[in-house]
């Protein structure tokens, strides 16, 4: 049995950024094989790429297992494993941190595994990743698009001058 019996792939993507959206996720556990994934109307690539390990999290039934996730997003591997993520929390996102919403619903998901995120080169030849970007950009081009609620009231009160409360 490998340290990570429960592999994750993860992608996002954006038609434009921001644009469409979707994520793709590909769970493995030993023979076993799950997909998800879903589209946006309006979205950007890095809260797809967020969304995408938030959603595979949120699908395990079981707590307190290591996993390996696999990702293609160096905004997300650098986040995690430099410890950014604990620096932005410690001061509540200043700066303009951006996907706080976002960050902050992985930090309390990850507390419940044992979480080593590998990077791999996007669009290139691992089957797993590809198979997640067309996942991601499958979702993004279909229909019935979703709304991420969070970035589109945050983009509307920067565009209209009102207050992030």
């Amino acid at each position: 049995m490998s340290a990570h019996p429960l592999i994750i792939y993860t992608d996002g993507a954006a038609r434009g950024n921001p644009g469409r959206g979707g994520y793709g996720v590909v769970l493995l556990w030993g023979e076993r094989r799950k997909e998800l994934s879903a589209g946006y109307r309006l979205t950007t690539n890095n809260r797809m790429e967020l969304l995408a390990v938030i959603v595979a999290l949120q699908s395990l039934t079981k707590k307190n297992i290591p996993l390996a996730i696999y990702t293609d997003s160096q905004y997300i591997v650098n986040a995690v494993e430099k410890k950014w993520l604990d620096n932005w929390i410690r001061t509540d996102f200043k700066g303009g941190k951006k996907n706080k919403d976002l960050w902050l619903q992985y930090h309390q998901l990850a507390r419940q595994y044992q979480i080593k995120f590998v990077w791999v080169k996007g669009h290139a030849d691992n089957p797993m990743n590809n198979r997640c970007d067309e996942l991601a950009t499958a979702a993004a081009d279909g229909g019935n698009l979703l709304v991420d609620e969070a970035y589109e009231r945050e983009t509307d009160n920067i565009r209209f001058g009102g207050s992030k409360d």
